[in-house]
């Protein structure tokens, strides 16, 4: 039996039938009674569907399995393009149709033809089912791949039908795979937006775009793998808003976002992606990421940054103290008070090359530097950290297990003994892409943390794209 909300009896209902128990009973909560009068009123429904006898529907059992129909349209190609523009109307929370096959937006046809050409772009065989080829979120090398959120497999040929109606090319098909090895997760009551970074020689092999314009229109390339991250979300993985996908949704995921990493312009002594993730330099890998909070802009305009690097002039200047000091100055000492201000846990840093070479300049001569300054000024006192959301949950065990830093009970600690906002310095990561502009992208979600108890247990994790050639 489960608690649950209204809005949410339509999840319940496709995630009880993904797990074997395609009868469980559930029971709606309030969103709007406080605490103890709303748990009075739920007391005797709760005490009925724990002890009132099984039916002989609710009794039924088994996994579900998704029906594989290899060709599931025949006719016209108007026809067919109507056929997979179909929508289903879906009721609270949404309150609306959607698109069945689709992300909403027109589709290449899978036809037969186009979908043998795309699998020329991989070495595997159609049939074969998309496994982990590293240990991972998942589970360990070698299992099958479970597209979430309804935990179906699928074979290379389906991945590359997705590909196919996302408008990808051949060449682009590897990339896809490796995506897929990621099981596509969506999320479910959060905010959860989808982004992929391809690293290493295949993104300029397949013309990927790395600086301005990477995550918007336009990038044949970064459009199209992005597109199918999504497609595969909704036709394999059975991802739909209001069933399974139960928030806002985000810009990122309107068509797909991938984009790629400009290796060219690291700075001297730091890795790009592949290096970073255990990968050599001439491999390619994809890292693929699911932002479990907002998405940041720029802090301060272009002529804003320039004052402070060249002269130390500029509101940027006064409020980092040093003003009339030329730069480089360690322009994260500007943004960081305001990271972590509504979110604990890692950030992805997409940076421009130039911000990158300042903090180099500055002194940070790898990476390991700069997420080890990140984590040392991410600590606030206890107190402050009390008042927060997400740690009376995951993080704290509701305030029952360990701290890490100290070893001690939370329980035993002072109200201003500083705790770290990032659980350690690796949980962020930076990627160098974009053009000339000095921006600087937070994307909240870091890199993946086993950690039951970590906010980012769902983060990046970087898939060997030559694995798949």
């Amino acid at each position: 039996m489960v608690v649950d909300y209204e809005d949410q009896h339509l999840m319940m209902k496709s995630n009880s039938l993904k797990f074997g128990v395609p009868g469980l009973r559930f029971i709606a909560a309030s969103r709007t009674l406080p605490g103890p009068e709303d748990a009075a009123r739920l007391l005797h429904p709760i005490m009925d569907c724990l002890t009132r006898p099984l039916t002989e529907e609710e009794k039924k059992s088994g996994l579900w399995t998704a029906p594989y129909n290899r060709v599931i349209f025949e006719g016209t190609m108007e026809e067919a393009e109507a056929f997979f523009q179909q929508t289903k109307y879906i009721g609270n929370p949404v309150n609306a149709p959607l698109n069945i096959y689709t992300d909403g937006l027109p589709v290449v046809l899978p036809t037969e033809e186009r979908v043998k050409k795309m699998l020329t772009g991989t070495s595997h065989k159609p049939d074969e089912v998309i496994t982990l080829h590293e240990d991972g979120r998942q589970g360990k090398k070698g299992q099958d791949v479970m597209f979430l959120p309804k935990l179906r497999s699928a074979t290379v040929e389906q991945v590359a039908i997705n590909a196919v109606m996302a408008g990808c090319k051949p060449a682009d098909l590897p990339v896809v795979l490796a995506i897929a090895e990621s099981g596509v997760g969506v999320g479910t009551t959060v905010f959860f937006s989808q982004w992929a970074c391809v690293s290493g020689p295949i993104a300029k092999e397949i013309g990927m775009n790395s600086g301005i314009g990477m995550m918007g229109p336009g990038s044949q390339a970064n459009s199209a793998i992005g597109r199918a991250y999504q497609l595969m979300a909704i036709n394999i993985g059975g991802a739909m808003p209001g069933v399974n996908r139960m928030n806002f949704g985000s810009p990122f995921n309107t068509a797909g976002t991938c984009f790629a990493e400009r290796t060219d312009a690291l700075p001297p002594g730091w890795k790009g992606l592949n290096e970073e993730h255990g990968f050599k330099k001439d491999e390619s890998v994809v890292l693929v990421g699911l932002a479990t909070g907002g998405i940041y802009g720029a802090q301060f305009s272009p002529g804003g940054y320039r004052s402070l690097q060249r002269s130390g002039h500029g509101g940027v200047a006064r409020r980092m103290g040093v003003k009339g000091t030329p730069g480089p100055h360690n322009w994260l000492e500007y943004i960081v008070p305001d990271i972590w201000a509504g979110r604990e846990g890692g950030f992805i840093f997409v940076m421009a090359p130039e911000m990158a070479k300042h903090l180099h300049d500055i002194g940070f001569k790898s990476k390991d530097e700069v997420y080890k300054w990140l984590y040392e000024h991410s600590f606030i006192p206890l107190g402050k950290y009390r008042l927060r959301s997400w740690p009376d949950e995951a993080p704290t065990q509701g305030w029952l297990g360990v701290e890490r830093t100290s070893g001690k009970h939370w329980k035993d600690l002072s109200d201003d003994y500083m705790v770290p906002l990032v659980s350690n310095p690796t949980q962020n990561c930076i990627i160098i892409a974009g053009g000339d502009e000095e921006v600087c992208l937070q994307i909240a979600g870091g890199r993946y943390m086993p950690d039951p108890h970590e906010l980012d247990r769902f983060g990046a994790i970087a898939y060997s794209i030559d694995a798949w050639r």
